[in-house]
């Protein structure tokens, strides 16, 4: 599972004059803040599911959401009442896509696992960077992340068919955040768009959230991993990929999230026990490579 950061909407590193870092100064801790952002993201998502059985997805989503409004509000600072129409528009939408993004990732996870629910959910930033090109390696990347995903839904006895479109569901959402993120980055200025769309997203959360947890009580255990998994799915992995951005180059950050699946299906063996076949390793592995690909290629045509 990803942050509500993107390369896209964050501001490119410099130093403290302003001007670019030295080559090679800070990677090493850009590096390791990124591999720390992975694994928070990814345990935070293994802890939420330890949540599951007792306040449901739902429940934990919305206990996330709220969350995320907390952190995103105080350090995005966003002047609701100052917002145009212009402005309140992609702002509401990205609203809605936070919420649907997070519900059905949690979703696929609960029926499908963490590895697999990551990884199917990277085909929407895959796809994002894909379109339009016409590019022959593009084209081949393409081809091998279809004929990865054909691995990953091949029927046999235990495939959950609404498991896996509920990730592609998540996959279409993250596609459209990042869309989304780049108009509302344009129209408003720093952090206010993404933290008026975060708690936007926690006020349409309340509804549900209460339902759910007035006829599903948590327990104190069952509450915790739900606050953990905000804190370690939200605050860690936005701090961390903030100060990273400022330590390495946008496109080694786009790079480096292509090992998000990895620690996914390694997090949920380690923490739920969620074991994935030979095939779906091989699977995973592909669609990494072929995210790795295409945002270095695609780089080095940039000018």
């Amino acid at each position: 599972m990803k942050t509500d950061t993107s390369p896209a909407s964050t501001p490119r590193p410099t130093g403290a004059d302003g001007a670019a870092p030295p080559r090679g100064a800070g990677r090493g801790a850009g590096v390791a803040l990124m591999l720390g952002s992975g694994l928070s993201n990814q345990t935070g998502a293994s802890v939420a599911a330890l949540a599951f059985p007792v306040i449901g997805p739902a429940g934990v989503v919305a206990v996330r959401q709220w969350v995320a409004a907390v952190i995103l509000g105080a350090v995005g600072r966003p002047r609701l009442r100052h917002f145009t129409a212009a402005q309140w528009r992609p702002v509401l939408g990205l609203a809605l896509v936070f919420a649907g993004m997070n519900l059905s990732l949690y979703l696929a996870i609960d029926r499908i696992g963490l590895g697999l629910a990551v990884t199917l959910e990277f085909l929407g930033p895959l796809t994002v960077a894909l379109a339009g090109s016409r590019r022959r390696i593009d084209l081949a990347a393409a081809g091998a992340a279809a004929g990865a995903v054909a691995v990953l839904m091949r029927p046999t006895p235990s495939t959950d068919y609404l498991g896996i479109g509920l990730a592609l569901l998540a996959a279409a959402c993250w596609a459209c955040y990042i869309l989304l993120n780049r108009t509302v980055g344009i129209r408003l200025p720093g952090l206010e768009g993404s933290a008026a769309a975060a708690i936007v997203s926690a006020v349409l959360y309340l509804p549900v959230g209460a339902w759910v947890l007035w006829h599903h009580p948590p327990t104190p255990t069952a509450l915790g991993c739900a606050l953990v998994a905000g804190v370690l799915s939200s605050a860690v992995p936005f701090l961390a990929d903030l100060l990273a951005l400022r330590r390495v180059p946008a496109h080694f950050f786009g790079v480096f999230m292509s090992v998000n699946p990895v620690f996914a299906a390694l997090v949920g063996l380690v923490v739920l026990g969620q074991r994935l076949d030979v095939p779906a390793w091989l699977a995973i592995a592909v669609i990494v490579a072929v995210n790795t690909a295409a945002v270095s290629t695609a780089r080095r045509g940039t000018p």
